[in-house]
């Protein structure tokens, strides 16, 4: 019989933790259309706070690689988790649209601090870095197998408030799991203050990198594409293709399911097969299902888009240990975080951007252009192969 290994505990638990951050965030989608309805307020507005939480979630990326450098990883994590559940709390009593768009910012802050530094923790616990990311990856699929329908049950019983005060019940446990288990890490950078790292010459240096620059582009449509569809893939399938609340919430739950039970395996792939194989598979796959939400009627056509888009959408297994790949161990804390900073803030406008589309053209009109960002990502990885460019 193999024994349980402490290495175990930390993925176990970093993907915990993932998962309790990510459930804050995704209890507000499911009841968008309640939100609207609440406040009085727009698409478009909704949108604006969504950018704006996830924003300020990839802004933290780069400050909590700095931090995890100086204080160890353990605290940082700590930090995100405790934060996200009294930041779901405060967002659950909002009085006024203005307090919940500070309140989604508040969110999108304080998760932001965990992922660049548990996927840092994990490059020093495992060889196997894609397969390891993989499996922490798929905590945030998992979020969206649990968090979509219940808030959404809870959203139609009970309103919007408890509906997202789920992602304090949630984080709360694992917060008391992750301090209780997982031991203090010796910091890679003690005595160097964060500051001193703000310097704008190496940030820009390290960014210009062809092989750091042509993937952050890559991750910027990407995660553009990503962040649309967890703001409001219930509310497409709402207003698009007139399903219930309800049944919209399970649909996302579904999506969630499968990128959660393929994650690993790009990661995998991308470990075995090849970083750009593995991603340009996912564009194939996600921006077929994506076409087919807007084009192909019916349950089973919704059904294979779910599995084509969830599947595809599980990109960060493969094209995020891209940058570990080039990173030194002394640049992978600070600098995964900045580049995690750079393409989610921009791809971070999904929400906006296709609020805005879908108030001026239509539902159809804003998930097609999503489909079309992921052949552009596509056709920039065939031509990296074709032209033998190296990036």
């Amino acid at each position: 019989m193999m024994r349980w290994r402490y290495s175990e505990t930390v993925l176990a638990l970093c993907t915990l933790a993932f998962f309790a951050t990510m459930v804050g965030r995704l209890a507000i989608s499911p009841v968008v259309p309640l939100v609207i309805e609440d406040f009085e307020v727009s698409n478009s507005l909704v949108g604006i706070a969504l950018t704006g939480m996830w924003m300020a979630y990839f802004l933290s990326q780069f400050p909590s690689g700095l931090l995890a450098d100086r204080h160890g990883e353990r605290p940082i994590i700590l930090v995100a988790v405790g934060g996200t559940a009294v930041a779901s709390l405060f967002l659950a009593v909002a009085p006024l649209f203005t307090v919940f768009l500070i309140g989604t910012i508040l969110l999108g802050a304080v998760a932001g601090l965990h992922y660049s530094v548990a996927t840092t923790l994990l490059t020093r616990t495992y060889d196997e870095i894609g397969t390891a990311i993989g499996i922490h990856n798929s905590g945030g699929p998992l979020a969206g197998l649990i968090a979509p329908p219940i808030a959404a049950w809870i959203g139609v019983q009970y309103g919007w408030r408890p509906a997202v005060a789920v992602g304090t019940a949630i984080a709360v446990p694992v917060f008391v799991l992750f301090a209780w288990r997982v031991r203090e890490t010796e910091p890679r950078r003690p005595d160097e203050r964060v500051r001193e790292r703000l310097e704008l010459e190496p940030v820009v240096e390290l960014l210009s990198r062809p092989k750091i620059a042509f993937p952050i582009v890559l991750a910027i449509l990407a995660a553009f594409v990503w962040q649309a569809t967890s703001s409001f893939l219930p509310t497409f399938l709402v207003e698009h293709r007139e399903q219930s609340p309800e049944l919209a919430g399970l649909v996302f739950a579904g999506y969630f399911v499968v990128q959660a039970v393929t994650q690993v395996g790009v990661g995998a792939i991308s470990d075995r097969y090849g970083r750009d194989l593995a991603t340009a598979g996912c564009m194939v796959l996600a921006s077929a299902g994506f076409a087919m939400l807007v084009l192909v009627p019916g349950t089973l056509a919704l059904a294979v888009a779910v599995v084509l888009v969830g599947t595809g959408l599980g990109w960060g297994a493969a094209l995020l240990p891209r940058f570990m790949d080039v990173l030194g161990d002394e640049e992978r804390g600070a600098g995964f975080g900045l580049v995690r900073t750079v393409y989610g803030f921009v791809g971070a406008l999904g929400s906006v951007c296709t609020g805005l589309l879908a108030d001026l053209f239509g539902w159809g009109v804003s998930f097609a252009v999503l489909s079309a960002l992921l052949a552009i990502v596509l056709l920039a990885l065939l031509l990296n192969w074709a032209l033998s460019l190296g990036y």
